[in-house]
């Protein structure tokens, strides 16, 4: 047949292609074995990682945490609360980058600034956007300048955060420590779990394990440049200064869309020393950064279409050969996925095919046409030796994804890895159809930004407090008497209801503890924040019906404060009166009748 003729024609360079990757591949997972070996077998071998005691041993340095942002209004402002409140770190303040022409966005960087004065700063860029994330970043380094010469103060180390991040409470003390020794330190990033079957998140879930638990040791310790992921990594000041001087006060180069890829090259080249710090768990958590990535199809084309230009093609314009050199072979594992991302699905597609026609001539009883076609007996035999390859790496990633996110999750790794080509492939045809449009236009690159949701306090935490063990936590009651009110308690009734009605608790140290339970601001709104047309968002029944009243608009977002806490039949109602996302507030009940008497008609 014409289609077996075709399929044993381009065999041989597909299995070229996959068993000269696959071999390079084995290269890593040989280096972490010689690693973990050494280690494992040392006479007197060094604790890995540092105590607490050595942690809190090393003074804080000044930190400056870089947030650039382009239609980030939905989640910057809960990004810097939740990271403000949830820091075992103290000496650290935000710079907040936004754009003028970016309303939305300037306005929550405004609210998160009214929130915490003293530790948030807004860098507006000169200039409307969306340019690059790079050149929003330079502009955020100069407004630290300023700040500094204003103050006399200064910043010893600057960290680069995505405003959707979640960052572990511990993660700045681990950089403080580090940065005794190293100009740059890099802070694990892992997706945050999702359920298996949402594929195109999950890709990133695997991917991101086996890289960060593989792929950047491995690197380190055979001497490769150490990337920095753009989020969790910090930069010594000194270093950050030295990049200042050698490319005109650029920091980051404002033309690439990868700037955390170059910058980690560029700082190695200058003699910088760099750290990763491998995934490791401490007091029971991983100390990693950990964020939402896309959840669809087109979404993770579109983030990735901006990696593959940055790393695979305008890296080749930034530096000479004689520049990388030395580093060649990991500028090659960075680059072949140029080639890779186009070929593998086409791997996908004969594997496909041989399997279905090999199953017709089984029960047609027929000679199977593709192994007519290739009788190369070479050929067969290297075909086999790759699908091991194929199955042995496919395992290595299925362990990794494991060891973070459960067996019963990492069973659909091999699934997850046919999505993730498929993905990877419309990505790199994208990017290269980008990247020469835009050469032969003349034009630059512009950020390619992608949807983000800020994940919930359930997302981050693996062992959510309930609302008795914060009470006994906060000294309200104590343990005997939770247990009492346990014992005591009607089937139906609400735990917090029965203690306020013992007399155990009061208002206040009731919905505190709701507020931490369910992650929520708590306290009657000032008078002064309160618009008088914004309480009418609702009608006055259902205001009163579910206790409510909406009292703010900010960033596109309606804030609204309750005495009762958020559930879906509330919100499927409210949603139908406003098109805003709402952000709720506990009040007490006393405080909402308060309210209630002022504002409601």
């Amino acid at each position: 047949m014409l289609w077996d003729q075709f399929a044993a024609a381009i065999l041989a360079p597909c299995a070229v292609w996959v068993l000269v990757n696959g071999l390079d591949d084995c290269v890593l997972d040989l280096a972490c074995c010689y690693q973990w070996l050494q280690a494992r077998f040392r006479k007197q071998a060094q604790p890995a990682f540092p105590t607490d005691p050595e942690l809190f041993a090393v003074p804080e340095r000044r930190m400056a945490i870089f947030v650039a942002s382009w239609n980030e209004h939905s989640v910057l402002q809960k990004m810097v609360e939740r990271n403000m409140a949830s820091q075992k770190y103290t000496n650290f303040e935000f710079f907040l980058g936004v754009y003028p022409n970016d309303t939305r966005t300037v306005a929550a960087a405004k609210e998160a600034k009214r929130l915490f004065p003293d530790k948030v700063h807004i860098a507006t860029c000169p200039h409307d956007g969306p340019t690059s994330k790079a050149d929003c970043l330079n502009w955020i380094y100069q407004r630290m300048l300023l700040f500094e010469e204003e103050n006399g103060a200064r910043f010893q180390m600057i960290l680069t955060h995505d405003a959707e991040d979640l960052v572990h409470p511990e993660a700045l003390r681990w950089v403080n420590y580090y940065a005794q020794w190293h100009d740059m330190v890099q802070i694990p990033v892992l997706p945050l779990p999702t359920p298996w079957h949402h594929f195109t998140h999950g890709v990133y879930c695997d991917e991101f394990a086996e890289f960060q638990f593989k792929d950047m040791p491995a690197r380190q310790y055979l001497g490769g440049f150490i990337p920095s992921n753009g989020v969790g990594t910090g930069f010594s000041r000194q270093a950050l200064d030295k990049l200042a001087a050698a490319h005109k006060n650029c920091v980051f180069e404002p033309s690439c869309l990868t700037e955390d890829y170059e910058n980690g090259f560029r700082l190695y080249s200058m003699g910088c020393s760099q750290k990763f710090v491998p995934i490791h768990w401490h007091n029971g958590s991983i100390v990693a950064t950990r964020e939402f990535f896309p959840r669809e199809f087109f979404l993770a084309v579109k983030q990735r279409t901006r990696w593959v230009t940055g790393i695979a093609l305008q890296s080749w314009e930034h530096h000479s050969l004689k520049e990388t050199l030395k580093q060649a072979y990991w500028f090659w594992r960075d680059r072949k996925s140029v080639v890779g991302n186009l070929i593998t699905p086409l791997t996908n597609v004969l594997f496909g095919y041989g399997v279905i026609t090999w199953g017709w001539s089984v029960q047609t009883h027929s000679v199977w046409g593709l192994a007519q076609a290739a009788h190369n007996p070479l050929l067969i035999h290297a075909m086999f030796f790759t699908m091991g390859l194929q199955c042995f790496h496919v395992s290595v990633r299925g362990w990794c994804s494991a060891r973070i996110y459960g067996w019963k999750f990492a069973f659909a790794v091999p699934l997850r890895v046919v999505w993730g080509n498929w993905i990877n492939c419309f990505a790199t045809t994208s990017a290269l159809f980008r990247y020469f449009n835009a050469k032969a236009r003349g034009q630059p690159l512009r950020w390619l930004k992608t949807a983000h949701s800020y994940p919930n306090r359930a997302a981050l935490v693996e062992k959510r407090l309930k609302l008795g063990e914060i009470l006994v936590g906060s000294q309200y009651v104590t343990a005997a008497q939770l247990a009492e009110a346990l014992r005591t308690k009607p089937q139906q009734a609400l735990l917090g209801e029965h203690m306020l009605n013992l007399g155990m608790i009061t208002d206040e140290e009731l919905y505190e503890a709701l507020s931490l339970e369910q992650d929520i601001p708590y306290g009657k709104p000032e008078r002064s924040i309160v618009s008088v047309p914004i309480t009418r968002s609702f009608p006055a029944a259902i205001a009163r019906k579910w206790q409510v009243l909406p009292f703010r608009v900010v960033a596109g977002e309606l804030y609204v404060a309750s005495s009762t806490s958020p559930h879906a039949a509330m919100c499927a109602e409210l949603k139908r009166y406003s098109s805003l996302e709402i952000r709720f507030q506990l009040v007490t009940p006393r405080e909402f009748e308060e309210l209630a008497i002022e504002y409601l008609p």
